[in-house]
């Protein structure tokens, strides 16, 4: 499963820095408009605590986290969907992804230069996500004039498309994304095939600064923070947006310590919590993903699937003979395994459960397909 987020936003809001902090990759990071060009593509393991007790518990001699891709973008800027700033080029790149990370500067520092040459977060927000919308409109109206004539000649297919084509303009034109719209399934399989960059899912990635001025901090104004913050949460709550708050220089120098070593960094520098952990576990929910294991002496794996899946088709994430010769699957939550000590143990209190086809798997469940 192709699972890809797009790190997205204005030139010198930290993206490069953020994707260095999620990969350690080292993608070239400078204090001037469009120093990303070619995407960058790191490839992240999904932190999950779980993964490594399961593998201690089976003394596997491999563990294999989920992963996310990360693409580090470059920076857009106003235009961009008229070819502006090579616009064209990064909204392309941007297409191929599976959800978008918007990076969001909400830190004061004027030795670092905003292309708009203020600090207005909401104000950034808008002009990234008009020029996504700008250039989902052409998409949209581009393909309504390559099925006119097939509407004109009265193909109900064609004009079936037609009107769904016009409700995805209306809702773009008023600002507003295609999810923000009741959509019936087949409408929804037209929508995918235009591959609109609003249509994925979003999140909003706010880098702030450690010894900067942020404006998230707690201690400015009525305690809620900096207006132009107020402003901007509120705005995320009124669409029902997610976001999440890192400091991506911090968790970039944090990367060159491990273990404790690390902890005791970033208590001195005043770091509390796992900001790049929790994006990574963030974006991997995004994409509406779960994940379930398989723990043995060989290997302990983590496999990652879209949440809902039944049994056979969580099978397929392994190999095609689990879903199309499936014949059962043992389940156990992965928590009740550890508690009881071993499968033996396991299987012995009736723990181990026996499922069928129609199963629907659980984050969490340790799996033993049979075919």
């Amino acid at each position: 499963m192709n699972l890809s987020v797009a790190i997205v936003g204005l030139p010198n809001v930290g993206k490069s820095t953020l994707f260095n902090a999620l990969t350690r990759k080292g993608a070239e990071t400078a204090n001037y408009p469009f120093c990303t060009i070619d995407p960058s593509v790191g490839v992240v393991p999904v932190p999950d605590e779980r993964l490594q007790k399961l593998s201690s518990f089976s003394k596997s001699k491999k563990t294999i986290p989920a992963i996310v891709e990360f693409v580090d973008i470059a920076g857009l800027v106003k235009g961009a969907s008229e070819g502006e700033g090579l616009g064209n080029k990064f909204l392309a790149n941007i297409r191929e992804t599976s959800a978008i990370g918007e990076v969001v500067r909400i830190f004061e520092d004027d030795e670092i230069i905003h292309v708009n040459g203020k600090i207005d977060p909401l104000g950034d927000v808008e002009t990234i996500n008009l020029e996504l919308i700008l250039a989902d409109l052409e998409t949209v109206t581009k393909r309504a004039e390559n099925i006119g004539r097939d509407v004109k000649r009265g193909d109900k297919a064609a004009i079936k498309e037609h009107g769904i084509l016009v409700k995805i303009r209306t809702v773009l034109e008023s600002g507003a994304p295609p999810s923000s719209i009741s959509l019936s399934e087949e409408e929804r399989k037209i929508l995918k095939q235009l591959t609109l960059l609003t249509a994925k899912p979003f999140l909003y990635i706010l880098n702030k600064k450690a010894g900067g001025k942020n404006l998230d901090d707690p201690s400015i104004n009525s305690g809620l923070g900096d207006e132009r913050f107020q402003k901007l949460i509120a705005f995320f709550k009124g669409r029902g947006d997610h976001y999440v708050i890192v400091d991506a220089k911090i968790e970039e120098e944090l990367n060159e310590f491990e273990g404790e070593e690390k902890k005791t960094f970033a208590r001195e520098l005043g770091v509390s919590g796992d900001g790049v952990d929790n994006l990574i576990v963030a974006a991997y929910k995004l994409l509406g993903l779960m994940t379930y294991f398989t723990t043995g002496e060989d290997e302990t794996r983590a496999w990652t699937v879209e949440a809902s899946s039944t049994a056979p088709i969580a099978g397929l994430a392994i190999h095609t003979d689990f879903k199309d010769k499936f014949i059962r699957a043992e389940v156990i939550n992965w928590k009740i395994l550890l508690d009881a000590g071993s499968y033996a143990l396991a299987r012995e209190k009736g723990l181990v459960r026996t499922e069928g086809r129609e199963y629907v798997v659980q984050d969490g469940d340790v799996i033993e397909f049979k075919i």
